[in-house]
């Protein structure tokens, strides 16, 4: 079956009696939304409603194992032991470096959700197994279905839940209760002010460098993430865009005029006018 192996990634387990309540009062993700051998993408948001960590997480025999970037993992703990005060819980750092993907075929691990949600069964477990293959597959397979990733496609406190799609991909509660950051996230929600989403660009010609700016008449709607080809990933103003599209006006990157679509799982669509989204 098609696999990669992700060398940038690492784990946590947090177990203990009150490990549930712990983590369900600071994460976006809801833990009561989601069964065993499921990974569902969260994040720890900062005051002001941006992601500062952002992860997998399922549930694991007495607790929970998060999915991490390698180079958040100390960061990440130490955030966590912050707040861990004298709650039961146990914060522990995983050996094991790197995630082992598969997909196409029935495997083991956890189910990502995020392309369930696309039709497309991936599954994700720590370190390596088997002779996975490099990242471009997994990357290509990203792309195809509309998964961005902090890193390659957005930044760290640069980047609202909604503009990377949790809002759409089970990333974020509405419903829970309060976590960190929960009121802007849920007025952004309640007002319908988020304008920036993640989308698929495509060209018939390769597209530029990651990092290359999407531009409408010269003024920039955002920015380039991962690249395979003719296709890539961005988090843009859909408004800016929608308004673009009804017009006839090219969208460039670079000078490369492209496409961009929102992931059909999603079941948003570009605004025609400069509305509210």
């Amino acid at each position: 079956m098609p696999s990669a192996f992700l060398p940038d990634r690492a784990f946590v387990r947090i177990t203990g009696a009150d490990a549930e309540h712990f983590l369900q009062n600071l994460i976006t993700t809801d833990l009561g939304g989601f069964g065993a051998e499921e990974a569902r993408p969260g994040a720890l948001l900062t005051p002001q409603g941006k992601i500062l960590f952002d992860f997998l997480i399922s549930r694991d025999v007495d607790g929970f194992l998060i999915d991490i970037r390698a180079d958040q993992l100390e960061a990440f703990v130490k955030r966590m032991t912050m707040y861990k005060l004298r709650a039961a819980v146990t914060i522990e750092t995983l050996p094991e470096t790197g995630a082992t993907v598969t997909w196409g075929e029935a495997g083991d691990g956890a189910v990502d959700h995020r392309f369930a949600l696309a039709g497309t069964e991936v599954r994700r477990k720590p370190a390596q197994h088997g002779k996975a293959g490099g990242r471009d597959g997994y990357d290509a397979l990203r792309i195809l279905h509309g998964v961005p990733e902090s890193g390659a496609d957005y930044a760290l406190q640069d980047a609202f839940p909604h503009d990377v799609l949790f809002d759409k991909s089970g990333g974020v509660s509405f419903r829970k209760g309060c976590y960190v950051g929960q009121e802007v996230v849920s007025r952004m929600q309640h007002r319908s002010t988020a304008r920036r989403r993640a989308v698929i660009v495509s060209a018939d010609a390769p597209l530029p460098v990651a990092g290359t700016d999407l531009t409408i008449g010269g003024k920039t709607i955002g920015k380039l993430g991962t690249v395979a080809g003719e296709r890539g990933l961005a988090v843009i103003r859909i408004d800016k865009a929608g308004e673009a599209m009804a017009a006839g006006e090219p969208i460039l990157a670079g000078d490369v005029p492209v496409t961009v679509t929102l992931p059909g799982w999603s079941g948003l669509t570009f605004p025609s006018a400069a509305e509210e989204v």
